[in-house]
């Protein structure tokens, strides 16, 4: 089989979620399936920084609609966008539909993504959807029927072993500030909570809404606890897994939500938001809460605050559903997507 998958966005110097679910699955599948031939396809902006294969079965092409310098029996969009069918066969992994349904970004870019989206919708023979979520957004907005959607999660990555030991007061956010994210109630919730506690809010500051935010941050009564640390790198991100003692995402819409499986894979206690795909990621070890009840996401942090013992447990309990959730696992779901629409 050659597959053709669309790599673009696997390059960036700040990699977000769809950047890391890029290159995992071209990583898997290339190791997994030797016997076949993929090819990582970039936009031409995107080319000249695409890393070299490290792998034998793996190749670069370039693509630029409406010439593609490739062939394949399967094309695969893993974000989304298709402008026109290059393959016999076309899959395309739709992440979220918020741009589409709520003001998280400008009239320009919601326009040019709903294009987009259903552009892709439109030129798929079958579409993965990273949660039930997900999948009845597509669904419901860009009226796929629900036949011709499947169902694969994210994976995680787990750490060979954490050390409870050395975790510290602290509070952890991981993800861009932007108004979906849902940071200024946060920030709000934990200026109500012990002196001796810290707030760190790591991800890129340029989101949309970010502004706003960071001046709230400023204004806080508590504004010495609370670090914005910007962009950090994935070592600076498993460090701070590891010291954590709690981990906040009370974000107002995801798709999926890696950084609540991350977190759950160094054993941190996660509270999160009961809508979206957050519910389904986070299952019964989550601490669910109504992100735009600020009483509620202070109560449940100081709970756990107060707690240290279900603290523990939540941990223990969340790496353990953290091990459904892997990166072979969805690679392999993907490649029975292949294997479904060519046969």
């Amino acid at each position: 089989m050659r597959v053709a998958l669309d790599a673009t966005y696997s390059v960036d110097r700040h990699p977000s979620g769809i950047a890391v679910y890029s290159h995992e699955i071209l990583a898997e599948l290339a190791k997994e399936h030797p016997e076949d031939m993929f090819l990582s396809c970039y936009r031409p902006k995107q080319f000249p920084h695409a890393p070299h294969p490290g792998q034998r079965n793996v190749q670069r092409r370039l693509l630029w609609p409406p010439l593609s310098t490739f062939r394949a029996d399967i094309f695969h969009a893993l974000n989304q966008r298709v402008d026109k069918r290059p393959a016999r066969r076309v899959v395309s992994t739709f992440h979220d539909l918020f741009v589409m349904t709520d003001e998280y970004s400008t009239p320009s870019f919601r326009a040019r993504f709903s294009l987009q989206a259903r552009h892709a919708a439109e030129n798929s023979d079958a579409i993965i959807a990273v949660s039930e979520f997900t999948a009845d957004q597509v669904n419901s907005l860009l009226a796929i029927p629900r036949e011709r959607i499947r169902v694969v999660p994210h994976g995680v990555r787990m750490p060979s072993s954490i050390d409870a030991s050395v975790r510290q007061k602290m509070i952890l956010f991981v993800g861009a500030l932007q108004t979906r994210k849902n940071v200024t109630r946060l920030v709000e919730a934990f200026e109500a909570l012990p002196a001796d506690w810290r707030l760190v809010l790591a991800g890129a500051s340029d989101g949309f809404g970010a502004e706003q935010i960071l001046q709230r941050i400023q204004a806080s009564p508590r504004r010495e606890q609370i670090l914005v640390t910007g962009y950090v790198s994935r070592q600076d991100l498993k460090h701070l897994y590891s010291v954590a003692s709690i981990f906040a995402f009370p974000s107002l819409g995801e798709g999926f939500g890696i950084p609540i499986l991350e977190a759950m894979a160094y054993g941190v206690p996660v509270v999160t938001s009961k809508r979206s795909a957050l519910e389904g990621v986070a299952g019964d070890v989550g601490f669910l809460v109504d992100p735009f009840q600020v009483e509620e996401i202070k109560h449940t942090l100081k709970h756990l605050i107060e707690n240290p013992a279900i603290r523990l447990r939540s941990g223990s309990l969340g790496r353990q559903r953290a091990e459904l959730f892997s990166w072979s696992r969805a690679a392999s779901a993907t490649y029975a997507v292949y294997r479904e629409l060519l046969s």
